[in-house]
């Protein structure tokens, strides 16, 4: 038995390495799995089958949904909410801080209580690319994508493919991740063939 194998209570049915930093009142779901050197903080909720990847790290309070999978070094801020199937790529940062000082206005070390966190919040299977930063407070829409070094600083469509510094929309994508392809009647999947069309938020897909 390796030791990714074992269980330490009380995270019955859950995976975690030794070297992992996993507080005790953090709540992990079935079949999640914490790799080594990883950090989940108190009160994180992490959802059943999610996979946390080398020294990633899991702020304080922070949701996760289902199926999650947050790759190496990935950093996510409370208070961040992510819906089930969102993928986070390696070394991609969830920030949570408008005004960002180490000390107030008189010189002292600022403290919890002298800031006001903001969220960045990811629906349903959306994406986020290597070394991406998401700049709180931003919503990234449903199996929305976010390229690999994007600086996302405003709200992203659900479906949008959004890239560069700031990020912009470049194109549509569908749940497969492929880019949509556009035709007379909306905008095809070419893995799938599932057709989307566009509304006033976004893409739907047709029935």
């Amino acid at each position: 038995m390796t030791s990714v194998e074992t269980e330490r209570a009380p995270y019955v049915g859950a995976r975690i390495e030794p070297s992992a930093d996993v507080a005790p009142d953090a709540d992990l779901g079935p079949d999640v799995v914490i790799w080594h050197l990883a950090q989940i903080r108190e009160g994180a909720v992490l959802g059943a089958g999610c996979t946390v990847g080398r020294g990633a790290y899991v702020g304080p309070g922070v949701v996760l949904g289902r199926n999650c999978k947050l790759q190496n070094y990935a950093l996510v801020y409370e208070p961040a909410r992510l819906g089930d199937g969102v993928f986070i790529g390696p070394a991609a940062v969830l920030t949570n801080d408008l005004f960002p000082r180490a000390v107030n206005t008189d010189g002292s070390l600022k403290s919890a209580d002298d800031w006001s966190e903001v969220a960045v919040t990811i629906d349903t299977g959306a994406s986020i690319g290597a070394r991406a930063v998401c700049v709180a407070p931003v919503t990234i829409g449903a199996w929305a994508m976010v390229a690999a070094g994007a600086v996302v600083t405003r709200d992203v469509r659900p479906y949008a493919i959004v890239v560069g510094v700031p990020a912009r929309q470049v194109g549509w994508v569908g749940e497969a991740g492929h880019p949509l392809v556009q035709e007379e009647d909306g905008w095809r999947c070419p893995a799938t063939g599932r057709l989307y069309r566009e509304t006033g938020n976004g893409l739907e897909p047709t029935a």
